[in-house]
C-alpha cells in the first residue's frame, strides 16, 4: 500500500481550489447572463417596445417659388440669397412702360364707354319727347279729320278736302308709330340698367381691371416672411409667366419627414410625442414634437419610377412610409433649422388613443397670404372714380 507524499497532497489541494474557482466563475458568468437577459427584457418591456426611432428623417418646409404672372424685363432685384424678407416686400420690378400704356388706354376706353352710355340715356329722353310731339300731331290730325267728316256729311266742305284730312291723319299715325318704335329700340339698350351696370361700361371696366392687374403685377412681392434662396433671375432678363426667379422659405414653418419602416408603424398614432435630435446641433439640443400625419403611401409608390413588383426578378424590400412630425415652434425659434438637414427622431408609443389617419378635413387653410387682396380693391376704386368723373350731367336715376 502506497503512502501519499506531501507533493501529492499539495496537488490535490490545488486541484480542489481550481475546481472551486472555476465553479465560482461559471456561476458569476451565469449570473451576468441572467442579469443581462433581465436587463434586456426590462429595457424591452419598459422602453424598447414603447419607442420607435429612425435616422432616415430630414427637415422639410415650404419653398415658396416667386414666379411672374406677366411678361416683363427685370429692372430691379430687391433681395438676394440668404436675405430676410417680410410679407409684402418688393422682390422684383419689371419695366412698367408697356403696362402703364395699357392701363391708360383702358382708362380712356372706360371713360368713352361711360359717355356713350350717357348718350344712350339722352337719346331715350329725346325719343320720348319725339313720341309726345308725334302723339300731339296725331291727336290734332284726328280732331281735324273728325270735324271735316261731320262738315262733309252736311255738304259744307268738299270730299277732296276730307280726303286730304284723312291723308294727314294717316301720315300723323305713321309718324307716331315710327317714333314709338324708335323709342322702344333705344330704350332696349338701357332698360333695367344704370351707367355703372350697363354692359358696355361693365366690359370696359373689366378691361381696366385686367390692365390694372397687369400693371400691378410688374412688381413682384414676397407672399410670406422668410429667407431668399435659389435666386436665378438677373437684371435685364426678359421673363415669361411662370418662370422661376427665386424662392422664399419661411423657416418658422418647418417640419420633419421621418421615413419609418412599415414594421415600425403598427402602434404609431397621430398626436404621439416625438423627441428630435438634429445632426446640426448634436445631442446637446433636443427638440420636442408630435406626429401630425402618417403618409398615405410608401415612398417607392410615389417615386418617379415606381417599383414593378410583378416582374420575375422581384426581391422583397422593407418599405418605408413618410411620417410628418410637427416641431415645437419655440424650440425652433431658439435653434433654427434649415430644409434638408438630417435628424434622428424617437416616437413614444405609450399613448395610442389617437387615430391612424385624419378623421376630419381641415377647417381652415393651412397656409395663406393676403398681399394680393388690395389689388382689385384699388382697381375698383379707380373704376368708380372714372365713372363718376365722366357722368357729369347724368340724371340721378341713371347713376343709381
Amino acid at each position: 500500500m502506497a503512502t501519499a507524499t506531501p507533493q501529492d497532497t499539495a496537488d490535490s489541494v490545488q486541484a480542489l481550489d481550481n475546481t472551486r474557482k472555476r465553479k465560482t466563475w461559471l456561476l458569476a458568468l451565469a449570473l451576468l447572463v441572467v442579469l443581462g437577459a433581465a436587463a434586456v427584457w426590462a429595457w424591452h418591456e419598459l422602453y424598447g417596445r414603447w419607442n420607435e426611432e429612425t435616422d432616415d428623417a430630414y427637415v422639410n418646409g415650404n419653398v415658396v417659388e416667386i414666379t411672374p404672372l406677366v411678361t416683363g424685363t427685370v429692372v430691379s432685384i430687391g433681395a438676394d440669397d440668404g436675405d430676410l424678407v417680410h410679407e409684402g416686400q418688393v422682390l422684383l420690378e419689371f419695366d412698367p412702360s408697356d403696362a402703364q400704356v395699357g392701363l391708360q388706354a383702358a382708362q380712356a376706353q372706360l371713360a368713352r364707354a361711360v359717355r356713350q352710355v350717357r348718350g344712350l340715356y339722352s337719346d331715350v329722353d329725346g325719343k320720348k319727347a319725339q313720341v309726345q310731339a308725334r302723339q300731339a300731331e296725331l291727336s290734332k290730325a284726328q280732331e281735324n279729320y273728325t270735324r271735316r267728316k261731320t262738315l262733309a256729311a252736311g255738304g259744307a266742305i268738299s270730299l277732296e278736302e276730307l280726303s286730304h284730312s284723312r291723308d294727314d291723319l294717316t301720315s300723323a299715325q305713321g309718324a307716331f308709330d315710327t317714333a314709338k318704335q324708335q323709342l322702344n329700340t333705344t330704350s332696349a339698350l338701357v332698360d333695367d340698367t344704370v351707367v355703372s351696370s350697363h354692359p358696355q361700361v361693365m366690359a370696359a371696366a373689366a378691361d381696366l381691371r385686367q390692365a390694372y392687374l397687369n400693371a400691378a403685377r410688374t412688381t413682384l412681392v414676397a407672399p410670406v416672411t422668410g429667407y431668399v434662396a435659389k435666386r436665378t433671375v438677373q437684371l435685364g432678363q426678359r421673363l415669361q409667366p411662370g418662370t422661376a426667379t427665386m424662392a422664399v422659405i419661411p423657416l418658422d414653418q418647418l417640419w420633419i419627414d421621418a421615413n419609418f419602416k412599415e414594421t415600425q408603424l403598427r402602434h404609431m398614432r397621430i398626436g404621439q410625442p416625438v423627441d428630435i435630435v438634429a445632426d446640426l446641433y448634436g445631442s446637446e439640443i433636443k427638440y420636442s414634437g408630435t406626429i401630425d400625419s402618417l403618409g398615405a403611401g410608401t415612398g417607392s409608390a410615389f417615386a418617379l419610377l415606381p417599383a414593378q413588383n410583378a416582374t420575375g426578378n422581384w426581391i422583397k424590400i422593407v418599405q418605408r412610409v413618410p411620417v410628418r412630425v410637427h416641431i415645437n415652434p419655440e424650440q425652433l425659434a431658439a435653434h433654427p433649422l434649415r430644409i434638408g438637414l438630417s435628424t434622428q427622431v424617437t416616437v413614444d408609443l405609450h399613448d395610442q388613443s389617437g387615430p391612424v389617419l385624419a378623421q376630419l378635413p381641415p377647417q381652415k387653410a393651412s397656409f395663406a397670404t393676403r398681399v394680393y387682396d388690395s389689388q382689385l380693391v384699388e382697381a375698383d376704386a379707380l373704376i368708380a372714380r372714372l365713372i363718376h368723373d365722366n357722368s357729369a350731367g347724368t340724371s340721378k336715376t341713371a347713376l343709381r
